[in-house]
């Protein structure tokens, strides 16, 4: 008998609630410690949460994977009712998600995981490309197969305001980010395909609307490759002036079917800051 097939994925795909809903995906949130305390990403703690005790404190939180017996936990609840579940990682060169999700999976029948490869939205693109072959009624070895294919075609990137975040969170060095503060460089953050992991790619010079212009046309134009059913503007808290704009970028390049406007949540918070927005699409 098929069993019915629950969808599950790491807080930092940044669905929004609206998206969790519509694709009736279930949220293990990642951790985030704050001095002494640790939250729960997205129940207990947001990104305005972070920015505020920055301000206030110049504290910045730090981030850990959700271990291999707090996963089982999370479905077992799901296995027990008869459903199998399919799990979407945080891409396995970001964080030991991957991995910690993969053990329990080992010690847990009904469970399957997919290494999205990314994060963010990038991540959320694979999470609704599992959540629509579900619903289409196909088999989970068939959507596992058919989704970590998907992955490698997931264009993730993200444009950030200051290197400040990166800097206090020792990702940066002092030199680097005053360079890029003094040159008022906005470097474009990418992931790469081939191992999920972070790089830096153009870097933009000038205010933040021009970067975000000339980031939208290096990304879309001219471009035959992209799948235009739809494509993510997420954002780390930025005005609703510079999302239209960016909005109105994406218009002008290419149609896509659905344009989807997320904030990301603490995880992309804590390491770039406020002003940071990407474009996150899959290609053909």
């Amino acid at each position: 008998m098929v069993k019915p097939i629950v969808l599950c994925a790491d807080s930092t795909c940044d669905l929004g609630a609206e998206l969790i809903e519509r694709y009736n995906v279930q949220i293990s949130p990642m951790h985030v410690h704050l001095g002494d305390v640790m939250y729960a990403d997205g129940v207990d703690i947001t990104p305005d949460d972070i920015y505020a005790v920055y301000r206030e404190k110049k504290m910045l939180p730090t981030t850990s994977a959700t271990n291999m017996e707090e996963y089982k936990d999370f479905v077992t609840p799901f296995i027990e009712a008869g459903n199998d579940v399919l799990y979407i990682s945080l891409g396995s060169g970001i964080s030991t998600t991957y991995n910690s999700a993969r053990l329990a999976a080992e010690e847990t029948p009904g469970m399957y995981v997919i290494n999205s490869g990314n994060l963010s939205t990038g991540m959320g693109l694979v999470v609704i490309a599992a959540a629509e072959r579900i619903a289409a009624g196909l088999p989970i070895e068939q959507i596992v197969e058919e989704v970590n294919a998907l992955t490698k075609r997931v264009e993730a990137s993200f444009v950030l305001d200051t290197l400040e975040f990166l800097h206090k969170g020792g990702r940066c060095s002092t030199i680097a980010a005053l360079g890029a503060n003094m040159l008022k460089l906005k470097p474009c953050i990418e992931v790469d395909n081939e191992d999920s992991k972070m790089t830096v790619g153009k870097k933009y010079r000038g205010a933040l609307e021009k970067a975000l212009t000339e980031y939208v046309a290096d990304r879309l134009k001219d471009r035959t490759d992209i799948d235009t059913t739809r494509i993510f503007i997420t954002h780390s808290g930025i005005s609703q002036e510079r999302i239209d704009l960016v909005k109105s970028c994406v218009e002008q390049y290419q149609q896509f079917d659905e344009i989807l406007i997320t904030r990301a949540g603490c995880t992309i918070s804590a390491h770039c800051g406020p002003n940071t927005l990407g474009i996150l699409f899959v290609r053909k």
